[in-house]
């Protein structure tokens, strides 16, 4: 089958290549890809990619082979998954407790944008808590996880500010509910009882400067990829008894089959809107990295698989 595998090269990081088609594992079944969506941060594993490493984490397609375990999906069944890797392929072995069944109602290229971004907002969320009623900052809010915290905290009750680089990005995350948009966090005024960041660097003892007393930092990315330096003196001088919570979407008590199902069923309700600043096919995949990494893309950027290529 044909597959894309990194190069080490950074002007074309991934190249076609004809690969063994995967041999699922009692508790995986095979999934024919149709879409999959690429991350930021797989960008940056494809700077210096470790040795058998096969990118793609955000699946979505066609059960061709149920696990021979009897867990999950039926074969010919449609479905959403989010594999440890290997998904930029005609085919990948996805494990059933990473699998989520699909409607007629959502097609493949929505789905796909929702893994990696869609279960990190979902599990920043709940680690935050109840949010009716709270001001909350985030940051770094144009990419696909922004778009889904944006909505959903909005919806829960939040009132939200967004930091993002234009005003262009800023419209349409104010359309999906955001209270504010401000283009760095020294514009955001605060005080915040929940701040939400994600770029670390400079920004990151900006950000918790803003929080209010007995308010919480949540500190999920390192997107700027600068150091960050805190002195924890300041916590005397702002907010005091302030918490500061490092967080990974990883690290989670729930399977991602029953979190991706909830964003399924949230999506099929129209209550989460998959935000696609490109839908490309897989043979541009190059490209599309190359400007997601530049921030030239807004939300999630989409492949669809053909085999003709």
């Amino acid at each position: 089958m044909k597959a894309l595998t990194a190069t080490g090269r950074p002007d074309v990081p991934v190249a076609f290549a004809e690969v063994e088609q995967p041999r699922p594992r009692p508790n995986e079944a095979l999934v024919k890809v149709e879409a999959f969506s690429v991350n930021r941060g797989e960008t940056f594993k494809l700077e210096d990619p470790a040795a058998r490493w096969q990118p793609g984490k955000d699946v979505a397609g066609l059960v061709v082979q149920a696990a021979a375990d009897g867990s999950g999906p039926a074969a010919c069944t449609r479905v959403v998954g989010h594999p440890s890797g290997g998904g930029w392929a005609e085919y990948v072995a996805v494990p059933t407790d990473a699998l989520a069944e699909l409607p007629e109602s959502i097609g493949s290229v929505q789905a796909a944008a929702l893994p990696l971004a869609g279960l990190t907002a979902l599990r920043l969320l709940r680690v935050a808590g109840p949010v009716i009623g709270r001001r909350l900052l985030l940051t770094g809010a144009s990419g696909g996880v922004g778009h889904y915290v944006t909505e959903l905290a909005a919806a829960a009750g939040a009132e939200v500010t967004v930091v993002v680089a234009s005003a262009e990005r800023g419209r349409r995350l104010v359309e999906l509910g955001a209270a504010e948009v401000v283009h760095e966090v020294a514009d955001a005024t605060g005080p915040y009882d929940l701040v939400l960041e994600s770029t670390g660097g400079a920004d990151l003892p900006l950000a918790l400067a803003r929080l209010a007393k007995r308010g919480t930092l949540i500190w999920f990315g390192q997107a700027s990829r600068t150091p960050a330096t805190l002195d924890f003196f300041d916590f005397f001088a702002g907010p005091e008894s302030a918490t500061l919570r490092h967080f990974h979407y990883a690290d989670s008590d729930v399977p991602d089959s029953e979190d991706l199902a909830a964003l399924v069923r949230l999506v099929a309700a129209g209550r989460l809107t998959p935000e696609i600043g490109r839908i490309a096919p897989w043979a541009e995949t190059a490209a599309v990295l190359a400007d997601l990494r530049e921030r030239r893309i807004r939300g999630k950027a989409v492949l669809t698989v053909s085999a003709s290529i």
